[in-house]
């Protein structure tokens, strides 16, 4: 079980250090994904990038859900009042990602929050080397801000709720340390 929150919200400093360690391993995924989408952003064909930013996307969220144990999986096998009080912590938060199947819909959503950005790719493609790096790094932007929107949402929301931290990552392995260090002393 994780550490509780403490009165203002915020959470205890073991837990917010294992919170940080999954921001940053999320930033890190988010900032190769950005690259790759980037690079595709380039390719003067129409759509193609598209494309690619909501399959990168469709992968992306939920690797970022999963490192702070929000992924549709691991809420699925919460019992159901910790699964109830993660989900009242994502509907204040307004995630609309969080511990849900990505579908086309909610991509669609996504990109309709940065559809400017978009749109002013698609058109500087054309203009020749300015126009291909102009697209290159709105592409990166959009899949940046998507992605760190993701990640923001994903911590406030860890660190209004008990979700358990994912098996396997870091951060986990930290609080079995962590849990054997308190049950040692106590012993």
């Amino acid at each position: 079980m994780s550490q509780a929150t403490g009165t203002e919200g915020a959470a205890a400093p073991a837990r917010q250090a294992q919170i940080d360690a999954a921001a940053q391993r999320s930033r890190k995924l988010l900032h190769r994904r950005a690259l790759a989408g980037a690079f595709v952003s380039a390719v003067p064909i129409p759509g193609l990038d598209w494309a690619v930013d909501a399959a990168l996307l469709s992968r992306l969220v939920p690797r970022i859900s999963k490192e702070f144990g929000l992924s549709v999986e691991q809420l699925d096998a919460l019992e159901p009042s910790r699964r109830e009080g993660i989900q009242k912590a994502v509907a204040i938060v307004g995630s609309v990602l969080i511990g849900k199947l990505v579908t086309r819909e909610m991509l669609i959503r996504l990109v309709q929050k940065v559809a400017t950005r978009m749109a002013a790719k698609q058109v500087s493609k054309f203009v020749p080397i300015l126009g291909t790096a102009t697209a290159a790094a709105l592409g990166y932007a959009a899949l940046r801000f998507l992605g760190e929107q993701h990640i923001r949402d994903c911590i406030r929301v860890a660190q209004s709720s008990d979700v358990d931290l994912p098996v396997g990552s870091t951060a986990h392995a930290d609080a079995l340390r962590q849990r054997a260090a308190r049950n040692a002393a106590r012993h």
